[in-house]
């Protein structure tokens, strides 16, 4: 993850993506719409065999220029989090909001923290806060806190809500290596009554206990627990090499968490793993599929997971044989084993992928392609329904990576960053069990 390295990698997977985008251009209507609602009527856009999605936009209490919408949930609790710029006595600072989000819509905002007064946040555009339910009631938010002069030296801090966001902790620091590394992609994820588990990235291996800087540099990942009692575990290393800036992700099975990752391996390959716990340790990763990406820099795109009891589907971005795809597999053993990749897109994706599993068996995966967001329908013996327009998109940075999930009454929400506007929130007008094949 270091960010020096994400620089130039990430012009290098620049030049690689437009050398692999080899579909033409294909010709889709904008969404366009009223700031309260906005309707889409579900049709076959000329000339393709995509059909618009149905959807609402929902309103939202934020600033013009709000980005990196994010979207979780734990049980029944579902929060809305992005991050806002505020000027301040001449000073841009960044605050954390968030709200609940409920069947009537999203609620008034909170404010988790700001910068300012001395504390400056890191903010970029792959690895950013995010509010999560953990269960009981609980929330917890993290972001990203600059340490010293080193433009690159930044770690986590963790803080938690009893009150549904109206107070919060003191902030925590859940890595404890105080080296002047990069710290972030940070996954949480409730364990139960509510507890909370977390994975990040972790740069410590860019240094030596001397602090220098390491002759072997690699990005590594951790984990640890916070209780709601106020205790917590040790630090935990899960896969001590990793891709250094793809996001992190994690879902509850019935027989634990699982993890996923874009791991690398000494020839540059950089897959999906998955890491479960079991018999209270975590097993090392292991590929979801081995789709044999050699890349040489991370290409900042991160899978995605879900889990409905033993049941777990993992989508992901590739660009292996000189082809970008968008996938996915299933597993009905909590991860164990994944069956036969599906190939989601339609021929010319940018990734940027977030996966729900309503049922066992069934999910739906986003994608961004053709600076369009995308979404569909697929099960475990492959069937794809088709793909579905949820609205226009871009493919810069500042769109940040949209979210997904499906609420209560199993309308499927989305949240977006709209570049130089601020985050839209969308929702399915009819539940995707009505959704026509």
């Amino acid at each position: 993850m270091n960010m020096q390295q994400t620089s130039r990698t990430e012009s290098i997977l620049s030049q690689i993506v437009s050398s692999l985008l080899h579909c033409g251009k294909r010709r889709y209507r904008r969404f366009a719409g009223p700031a309260w609602v906005a309707v889409i009527a579900g049709c076959v856009v000329p000339g393709s065999d995509v059909t618009e999605l149905a959807v609402e936009e929902l309103v939202v209490e934020a600033v013009s220029g709000a980005r990196f919408a994010s979207l979780e949930r734990q049980g029944d609790a579902v929060v809305l989090s992005w991050l806002e710029a505020h000027m301040e006595e001449g000073e841009e600072v960044w605050a954390l909001k968030g709200a609940a989000y409920g069947d009537k819509g999203v609620g008034k905002p909170f404010e988790v923290t700001r910068s300012g007064g001395g504390v400056s946040f890191f903010v970029n555009w792959a690895d950013f806060p995010v509010v999560w339910p953990v269960g009981g009631g609980r929330l917890a938010a993290h972001w990203l806190q600059r340490g010293g002069a080193s433009t690159y030296d930044y770690g986590v801090r963790v803080a938690f809500s009893e009150d549904g966001g109206h107070s919060w902790s003191e902030p925590w620091t859940p890595h404890e290596d105080g080296t002047p590394s990069e710290h972030g992609f940070v996954s949480v994820f409730g364990l139960g009554h509510g507890d909370a588990g977390m994975v990040w990235l972790d740069g410590r291996r860019f240094f030596e206990a001397d602090g220098s800087r390491s002759t072997e540099p690699r990005m590594t990942l951790r984990y640890r627990t916070a209780g709601a009692d106020g205790t917590t575990t040790a630090e935990v290393e899960l896969d001590d090499r990793i891709c250094d800036c793809c996001q992190t992700d994690a879902a509850m099975t019935s027989e634990g968490p699982v993890v996923v990752y874009r791991d690398r391996t000494p020839e540059e390959v950089r897959d999906i793993s998955v890491g479960r716990f079991v018999d209270g340790k975590w097993t090392g990763g292991v590929p979801v599929h081995d789709d044999g990406w050699v890349i040489p820099g991370c290409p900042v795109n991160g899978p995605s997971v879900a889990a409905s009891g033993e049941a777990v589907v993992v989508a992901w971005f590739t660009g292996a044989g000189n082809t970008p795809r968008v996938r996915a597999a299933f597993s009905d053993d909590a991860g164990a084993t994944f069956g036969p990749p599906i190939t989601i897109d339609l021929g010319n994706p940018v990734g940027r992928v977030a996966v729900a599993m309503p049922q066992p068996g069934r999910a739906l995966v986003s994608w961004l392609e053709d600076e369009r967001l995308f979404v569909r329908g697929i099960t475990a013996d492959g069937n794809l329904g088709p793909a579905r327009q949820v609205a226009a998109s871009s493919n810069a940075r500042a769109s940040g990576f949209p979210a997904m999930l499906v609420d209560s009454t199993d309308r499927v929400v989305f949240a977006q960053t709209v570049v130089d506007q601020g985050i839209r929130v969308l929702r399915s007008q009819e539940p995707w069990t009505a959704w026509r094949d």
